[in-house]
């Protein structure tokens, strides 16, 4: 899981296990510094549930006040600088519990914005409809084979990836924000249907 910061406590893998704290952490990896109000705004939830899950992310290191704005008043929240990506690792049985959840939480999060540009996707240009993709394939590896894909798969998307905490910059011509959403889930030993009983085995 990709967003560096490497988390295996569990109370702080819990603390991103909520829609709107994910919501808060993709609005300021892509928009930048904001208030609690203007991601209220901007995420069509109230400026104090906004400002609480801020708050949360604040205390796990998630999130980190900026420089205040024109209204002192309100506090000004960012991506820190020091965290290019976030990456959750092993953390023993009861992290990888509240590890699950996070994961059923992103995949349910990713498999809605998939079901999104399917019922938005004849609204949008002819050059974006040919560049998006659905792909469901099986793969036949070895824990090898699936760590070196993993890694060349990085590998080629890590380049355009936006860092968080960078300096939000103004999309360029034909630049627009693309999700992937990809997913590697081994099968069942037996959910794999070898050759030889696909023909039904020698002398069929």
């Amino acid at each position: 899981m990709l967003w560096g910061m490497e988390i295996n406590d569990p109370k702080a893998i819990r603390a991103l296990a909520h829609p709107l704290r994910l919501d808060l952490l993709d609005l300021l990896t892509t928009g930048g510094p904001a208030t609690a109000a203007q991601c209220g705004r901007a995420l069509g939830a109230s400026q104090a549930s906004c400002s609480f899950h801020l708050r949360q992310l604040g205390k796990y290191g998630f999130v980190e006040e900026a420089a205040p704005g024109p209204d002192r008043r309100e506090r000004v929240w960012q991506i820190p600088r020091s965290q290019p990506e976030l990456r959750i690792t092993e953390g023993g049985p009861a992290g990888e519990v509240v590890r699950g959840e996070l994961e059923r939480l992103v995949a349910q999060r990713g498999l809605r914005e998939v079901l999104d540009w399917i019922d938005r996707r004849e609204n949008e240009s002819a050059e974006w409809r040919e560049q998006s993709d659905l792909v469901s394939a099986i793969a036949v590896l070895t824990a090898e084979q699936a760590a070196e894909l993993k890694a060349r798969m990085w590998e080629l998307i890590q380049p355009h990836l936006l860092p968080a905490g960078a300096e939000v910059r103004e999309l360029g011509p034909g630049e627009r924000a693309v999700r992937y959403f990809m997913a590697a889930t081994p099968l069942p030993p037996s959910g794999v249907v070898r050759d030889s009983e696909k023909t039904g085995g020698a002398g069929a």
